[in-house]
């Protein structure tokens, strides 16, 4: 059963521009991702509990030990930009 999608929607909410182009094969592409998707939801699970994994585990945990961190200078070695100890990062907050 083909899946109808407002590509241009989903664009603009990953924020992304698309061409024409790249538009007619992510709608076809993202069709084909759902369909599967839709497939997988008629496998009969009614008689199955829910559970987070298909193997039953016991705690799988380690103990919470306190452990020395890294050292400032060495956490912070690569990052492109730094505010004093801190990672500085471009602002992500949109204004309305």
């Amino acid at each position: 059963m083909p899946v109808e999608i407002d590509i241009a929607h989903v664009a603009r909410l990953a924020r992304i521009d698309l061409t024409p182009e790249e538009a007619t094969t992510l709608r076809a592409q993202l069709g084909v991702i759902l369909e599967h998707a839709a497939r997988v939801r008629e496998v009969a699970t009614e008689d199955l509990p829910p559970t987070a994994s298909p193997v039953p585990r016991v705690n799988v945990l380690r103990e919470d030990e306190p452990e020395p961190s890294l050292p400032v200078e060495e956490a912070l070695r690569n990052a492109p930009d730094r505010e004093g100890d801190r990672f500085k990062v471009p602002r992500i907050t949109e204004t309305s």
